[in-house]
């Protein structure tokens, strides 16, 4: 592992999925950041964590090792299981170092505006890791709506669905709510992220959530109805019980409508070993799989014209984060934008337990 004389020194939290699939690779990836040093306690994940970032990478059982060290780090990452990410973050923030949080960034929203608040007084950079907001197909939809392609958007749909009809098990599964599983927190913090960067505030939520699987704990098959502000409806599904999957995206728009199906690749290009600086370009899918635009038929049965696909771009969100910290951009993803996210999320939870559209 090389590292510039000013390359920002990253601390990462975590060496788990999000750690080790996600965060270190594109760290690494990513000009003027030099991964640190990593925290986990397991042997085997820090020794796989020196076999791919190099020998002389630094690893720590604890968190408490890196703020002994504060004054030799320039950004905390915080990768670790949810429970983790305020005491952490708040860790961080006290320790003077800016931070990126996975998400969720908290388990409520007040807890999210309490950290911001922190990072303000502290004059700290306070990021979240909402990386699908470089997806593909997220980044298509927003050009596409940019230059007018839909008309007014009526309907959105999105779905983040699997087919995994036995459950894992791990803390992401639990039923404790200390542990803040469960797919709404999960998968569902990316669908309502999306949304609301797309189409403004909620005004009102419903949901339903459902544990479907034998032995499962957590909700496995949820449903969120978010009503914008603006008047655009936002159908939004999160499942790992679903035996046919349906289109990524559905948008329905006063004078065309955007269907897209599959996800975008660069999770399976990180989770295969396959690296940013080793692919150009990166995050490019076949043309087979590109979605459709058109009205009035099917896109299945030949209705409407291909839209390219951008490409994913994963490190443009580490590459705004050096900016930041640089002075030379703002924030990418901010603790008051993820409060808003979860503002959703525990409406939703509320909806699903008691039957009611909540309103925000």
């Amino acid at each position: 592992m090389t590292q510039g004389t000013n390359d920002l020194r990253v601390g990462l939290i975590g060496y788990g999925l999000a750690g080790s699939v996600f965060h270190a690779p594109l760290i690494a990836a990513t000009e003027g950041l030099a991964l640190d040093t990593v925290v986990t306690s397991n042997a085997e994940r820090q020794a796989q964590a020196r076999a791919e970032f190099g020998a002389d990478l630094r690893c720590a059982a604890d968190a408490d090792e890196l703020w002994d060290r504060a004054d030799d780090l320039d950004l905390i990452v915080v990768a670790s299981p949810n429970k983790t990410h305020v005491p952490l973050a708040t860790a961080a923030l006290k320790a003077g170092l800016p931070v990126v949080v996975d998400k969720p960034l908290a388990g409520t929203a007040a807890e999210a505006r309490d950290l911001a608040a922190l990072a303000d007084e502290r004059g700290l950079l306070l990021s979240v890791f909402q990386n699908r907001r470089w997806d593909n197909d997220f980044r298509t939809l927003r050009a596409l709506l940019a230059e007018g392609a839909l008309g007014d958007v009526q309907r959105f749909e999105s779905r983040f669905e699997r087919w995994r009809p036995q459950p894992k098990g791990g803390w992401r599964e639990s039923g404790d709510p200390e542990e803040i599983g469960g797919l709404l927190y999960d998968l569902g913090s990316h669908v309502v992220d999306q949304a609301l960067v797309l189409f403004g505030p909620a005004a009102a939520v419903y949901a339903e959530a459902d544990v479907r699987r034998p032995g499962a704990q957590a909700d496995d098959d949820t449903f969120i109805a978010v009503t914008h502000a603006g008047g655009v409806r936002s159908h939004l599904y999160v499942s790992a019980t679903t035996a046919q999957l349906g289109p990524r995206f559905r948008v329905l728009g006063s004078s065309a409508g955007y269907v897209k199906y599959g996800l975008d690749p660069q999770e399976a290009a990180l989770r295969e070993g396959r690296r940013p600086t080793d692919e150009d370009p990166w995050g490019v899918e076949p043309e087979a799989l590109w979605g459709k635009v058109g009205s009035g038929e099917s896109p299945l049965t030949g209705g409407g014209r291909p839209e390219p696909t951008l490409p994913g771009d994963y490190p443009a969100y580490y590459a705004a984060v050096a900016a930041a910290l640089r002075g030379e951009g703002d924030n990418p993803v901010t603790a008051r934008e993820a409060a808003a996210t979860l503002d959703v999320l525990e409406a939703a939870r509320r909806s699903a337990r008691e039957g009611v559209a909540v309103t925000l």
